[in-house]
């Protein structure tokens, strides 16, 4: 070998070299970046496209003119009348529903008055003004008295005795109220407020009780409502599209006192969504969420993970693909590729703002779809011709994160399509996204559940409380409700209590605790 090809060898090795450690430096780099952004940065993925260089900011064409403005006359005009009649905050505007929120009145006492007798002055008028107040953990003790009554037997001399019994209890022989119950679910999965808090607010409140008598409370609720979340189940399998995500969880305990990693899989389908808990990431999880036996057109929107692709196709339906996932690709592609990551981002806006136009429009069905071939379908044309034109450009290396993002939504075109053919499809699950925030809004709060059945409850709970939300309909108020109403309903009639049923069967007149029937009338 002579001495020119044993050097051009060599530099074609150290190349190959350079060219790694370029990759493996831009990728910790990365790391590093995003660890930072989650420590300081935002969390939101709102983009604000950067302005052209000779546009002016706020107030520079005041400071670059030195010729004096020109004037002009203009009609003099009468000012409107003060809205506010006083500066010491009578009738104001109400800040409160005062058929929710209990009012205490108190009455001021006008020193004028002071030594004159009733027939001295007269009242004019009155002038109401409002102040938020709080006290401090307001927790009620119901006092049940009951009259022991005897009965004289005139004919036999027999005496009986005669007692009223309690009202009917979510548990027997239990301390604890329907309305605290509900209270106490709605503080931890709503509030995200762990039960070692609540346990201190009690204390502080000064009612002694055991922070383990809590725990079984919830327990206990969530076996009593564990049918609901199935009924809610087996309606959003029927349902013809679905969005899935999954997320992790510290659940259950490892040996030598390790927790170990378990995933939530939200899924949700119009107003409606469940929270799975498994304790592994296993394809078959997804069989085990979305059943075997979906309908013939049905449709799952999801992320790129694999277990979702071979789920549609083995059961034989499509698999919808989030352009939001895809567009995240750039985003992670920034640092090492500023000018080519944003030229994507530049060409993927306008999708979202076509989105919001429907919206805005409430458009639907074959509206909805034309309005999408007409507009959106050039957009993801010009942005996978854009994409091939790139891959052919130049050779990147596999490690490389543009590269990842071109292969990324290029194997996925397929996918990320679907929506332009049916309009039932959305273009992302960021709606799904942003409801299963609770769960890392949890995780900030009581960090992990320390068992696995824990983890179930959440999920229930979670699951009841959001579909609740999402059809207007107050949590409290379904809990009260339902914790009263489930023992003695039906089984075969147990979907008529998932939320959305609820609002229609029981909602105009739902059950109330007694706590919240003496507020009412006082």
């Amino acid at each position: 070998m002579s001495a020119g090809s044993a050097l051009q060898k060599e530099n074609e090795s150290l190349k190959a070299v350079v060219e790694r450690q370029s990759a493996q430096i831009e990728e910790l780099s990365a790391q590093v970046k995003w660890f930072q952004n989650q420590l300081f940065g935002q969390k939101s993925e709102r983009r604000i496209p950067v302005s052209s260089s000779d546009q002016l900011y706020l107030g520079q064409q005041f400071q670059d003119e030195t010729a004096p403005a020109e004037t002009e006359t203009v009609k003099e005009h009468q000012r409107k009348k003060r809205k506010t009649k006083s500066e010491d905050g009578d009738d104001q505007k109400l800040i409160f529903d005062p058929d929710v929120v209990p009012v205490e009145e108190i009455a001021i006492d006008n020193p004028a008055i002071e030594g004159l007798a009733a027939n001295e002055y007269e009242v004019v008028s009155q002038k109401v003004s409002y102040r938020l107040a709080q006290k401090p953990g307001v927790f009620v003790i119901l006092k049940y008295t009951r009259d022991v009554i005897k009965k004289l037997n005139p004919k036999d001399g027999n005496k009986k005795l005669s007692c009223p019994s309690l009202p009917p209890e979510v548990f027997e022989k239990s301390h604890a109220d329907v309305s605290f119950l509900a209270g106490l679910l709605i503080d931890k999965f709503q509030y995200h407020l762990p039960l070692y808090r609540q346990h201190q607010r009690l204390q502080a409140a000064g009612i002694d009780v055991s922070r383990a008598w809590l725990t079984q409370l919830v327990h206990r609720c969530g076996d009593l409502l564990r049918p609901i979340f199935d009924a809610l189940v087996e309606t959003i399998r029927l349902r013809r599209v679905k969005l899935i995500d999954e997320t992790p969880i510290k659940a259950g305990r490892k040996k030598k006192g390790k927790m170990q990693t378990g995933y939530f899989w939200p899924t949700l389908s119009e107003k409606e969504i469940v929270f799975f808990f498994f304790n592994t990431h296993e394809h078959r999880r997804v069989f085990e969420a979305l059943g075997t036996e979906p309908g013939d057109d049905s449709v799952i929107v999801s992320d790129g993970f694999e277990a979702y692709k071979q789920y549609a196709k083995a059961v034989g339906i499509l698999n919808a693909l989030c352009w939001m996932h895809a567009r995240r690709e750039f985003v992670k592609a920034e640092d090492g590729a500023p000018r080519q990551a944003e030229e994507a981002l530049h060409l993927l806006r306008p999708l979202w703002q076509i989105e919001k136009e429907i919206a805005d429009k409430g458009m639907k069905g074959n509206d909805k779809l034309i309005h999408r071939v007409l507009h959106s379908k050039p957009v993801v044309d010009q942005f996978f011709v854009w994409v091939d034109e790139q891959l052919k450009k130049e050779i990147l290396l596999p490690t490389k994160r543009l590269n990842k993002a071109l292969n990324y939504v290029s194997k996925r075109r397929e996918g990320l399509s679907v929506f332009l053919t049916d309009p039932d499809v959305p273009i992302d699950t960021g709606e799904l996204e942003r409801a299963l925030r609770v769960i890392p809004m949890g995780r900030k709060n009581w960090l992990f559940c320390w068992t696995e059945v824990g983890a179930e409850y959440v999920g229930i709970f979670q699951s009841l409380i959001l579909t609740c939300k999402m059809h207007g309909i107050n949590p409290y108020t379904y809990l009260v409700d339902v914790l009263q109403r489930v023992q003695d309903h039906p089984a075969a009639d147990v979907h008529q209590l998932t939320p959305g049923q609820w609002k229609q069967h029981f909602g105009p007149k739902p059950r109330c605790s007694l706590i919240d029937i003496i507020a009412k009338h006082q």
